[in-house]
């Protein structure tokens, strides 16, 4: 079969766009945004709802910091949103919310660990992703970044359990939908992959790598077809 070219941290990388970078990319209304009160949270909210594309803008980018899983909704919704931007923005808001476990202590553990795993510390991550999923169990983003440090090391079949585990908690993870595809194109099942790469786009229809991936895989399934016949 023709090899389909993926990278393999979809997911996993997180928020893409942070507030500050949020912000920054809105000039000018970023400069404005910085002399302003911080916003509450129920105006934000207002906000991405409004008619105004650069108080959506705004709105999604505040989120980030703000959002609740209360505001996943609207955030979804924002996804399919007629401004690029907006929609990266609500991309990276959904990350925050998904990477906050609301309590400290697993906070304070989780960027640890996700320090861990940027710095290529693969057991000293899994053994505090571990101590995450012990403290925690439905914090669905501990589960996930678990998954993404065995998928890294080669360790597919408890990648593809943690990201059952995912899944279970969290049925709109894109990340861990797109991981699946990538376990399974490591494993040769094409079908199989290409299954859940489709499930991770219909999630969040932004993820243009794993739409060109798709595409690749559509075509590569048609030729091994075509050789068969």
């Amino acid at each position: 079969m023709k090899a389909v070219e993926v990278t393999a941290v979809a997911m996993c990388l997180g928020p893409a766009l942070g507030l500050a970078l949020g912000l920054a990319l809105l000039l000018p209304a970023a400069v404005e945004a910085q002399d302003k009160p911080r916003p509450s949270p129920a105006q934000v909210r207002r906000d991405l709802g409004s008619t105004d594309v650069e108080a959506r803008r705004l709105a999604a980018a505040w989120l980030g910091e703000l959002g609740a899983p209360t505001d996943l909704p609207a955030l979804f919704k924002a996804l399919r949103d007629q401004d690029d931007l907006v929609r990266a923005l609500s991309e990276s808001a959904i990350w925050h919310v998904w990477s906050r476990s609301g309590d400290p202590k697993v906070d304070g553990l989780f960027a640890i660990g996700v320090e861990q795993m940027n710095h290529g510390q693969a057991q000293a991550a899994i053994d505090t992703f571990t101590e995450i999923i012990s403290l925690k169990p439905d914090f669905a983003e501990g589960w996930n970044k678990r998954a993404t440090v065995y998928f890294i090391i080669g360790e597919y079949d408890k990648s593809l359990r943690d990201c059952d585990e995912v899944i279970k908690r969290n049925p709109k993870h894109w990340g861990a939908l797109s991981g699946y595809g990538q376990i399974y194109l490591q494993l040769d099942k094409p079908d199989q992959a290409l299954a859940y790469f489709q499930r991770a786009l219909a999630t969040n229809p932004n993820l243009q790598q794993i739409e060109q991936i798709i595409e690749q895989l559509k075509q590569a399934l048609i030729e091994k077809r075509k050789g068969t016949i």
